[in-house]
């Protein structure tokens, strides 16, 4: 037999992958490096690994959502990410789908008999 919260896990993992991209994309509205949107993205309980992030990154990049910069300025050398013109329109139109798909679930979370 399934162990529920096993199946729950892995459930909540394939819902967090999918949203990833627009919780990346919310937080480049300013220029970020990679470590910064970690820890950015999971003070704001969206936690991400590393291993997931960079290669994620250099995807938008090459989709160009974002653009970067290096900074060579600090003793390590950083590359910044940041909405591009492009990004901040594809971000508009998926931050509104979103909240169109948030208020689609709450209506059927909400509906009587709504799997509870």
């Amino acid at each position: 037999m399934a162990d529920v919260q096993e199946t729950i896990v892995g459930l909540l993992s394939e819902l967090r992958r999918g949203t990833i991209v627009i919780g990346v994309l919310s937080q480049l509205s300013e220029p970020q490096y990679g470590y910064s949107l970690v820890s950015l993205l999971e003070e704001k309980g969206i936690p991400v690994d590393p291993g997931t992030l960079y290669p994620l990154l250099r995807r938008l990049e090459k989709q160009e959502l974002l653009e970067s910069r290096w900074d060579t300025n600090e003793s390590r050398p950083r590359k910044y990410y940041q909405l591009s013109p492009f990004g901040k329109e594809v971000y508009a139109g998926l931050n509104q789908e979103w909240r169109k798909l948030v208020a689609s679930m709450e209506g059927i979370l909400s509906d009587l008999g709504g799997g509870e």
